[in-house]
């Protein structure tokens, strides 16, 4: 009798044994699920995020398309090594004089167009003015209304400044200045009026740091 009760408490042991790891192994997994739930929907709304981040085929039509264009060489005095001189600046450095530019006319060119733009900040528009058939621009050639200096808030930012020859006026010379243009090649394609008015572009790119 004692035999057969022994038995019988081994066999009970045996199964509470078995239902105890089945257990182990439900919990296990159950744990390990969210996990991986949890990953899957993140690689899905990194997916969304890039695919709407994407630009799409009718925004890009509405920029300019530069490589269409011919280009002319535009130099500064203020320009040294790639770095602006402070006296273009608006900062305690500066006088917030307009850099001193030059050019070759351009063949039909009735006026043209200069900008210039910080790439760092959101293409912030500091220079906005029109010449006719003027391609010398003496510095501070530009009064406060058309030019506002570089005052970068921290570190080292680039400041872009593009001349655009056109072969009649432009209907209209968008871009407010001192503000940002995040949009500033849609802008420019504006000065094209209906299609071929840009003829030709010059750039140069410079950068200023805070404090210099």
């Amino acid at each position: 009798m004692k035999k057969t009760a022994l038995i019988l408490t081994l066999i009970l042991a045996a199964v509470s044994a078995v239902s105890c790891s089945a257990a182990d192994t439900t919990a296990s997994v159950t744990d390990t699920a969210p996990a991986a739930e949890t990953t899957e929907a993140a690689a899905a709304e990194s997916v969304t995020e890039t695919e709407n981040d994407k630009p799409t085929a009718a925004a890009s039509s509405d920029e300019l398309d530069f490589s269409a264009l011919s280009t002319f060489e535009l130099t500064s005095s203020d320009l040294k090594d790639g770095v602006w001189d402070s006296v273009i600046t608006n900062t305690q450095n500066g006088s917030n004089r307009s850099p001193q530019l030059s050019w070759k006319p351009v063949d039909g060119a009735s006026e043209y167009v200069v900008y210039m733009v910080d790439t760092t900040a959101t293409n912030w528009v500091h220079w906005r003015a029109v010449t006719e058939g003027v391609t010398e621009l003496a510095a501070g050639y530009s009064s406060e209304k058309e030019y506002v200096g570089p005052y970068p808030p921290d570190g080292t930012h680039d400041y872009e400044v593009y001349v655009f020859a056109l072969k009649e006026k432009a209907k209209k010379v968008r871009g407010a200045l001192d503000s940002a243009s995040p949009e500033f090649f849609k802008l420019i394609k504006s000065l094209d009026n209906d299609g071929g008015n840009i003829l030709a572009y010059g750039t140069i790119t410079g950068t200023y740091t805070k404090g210099d």
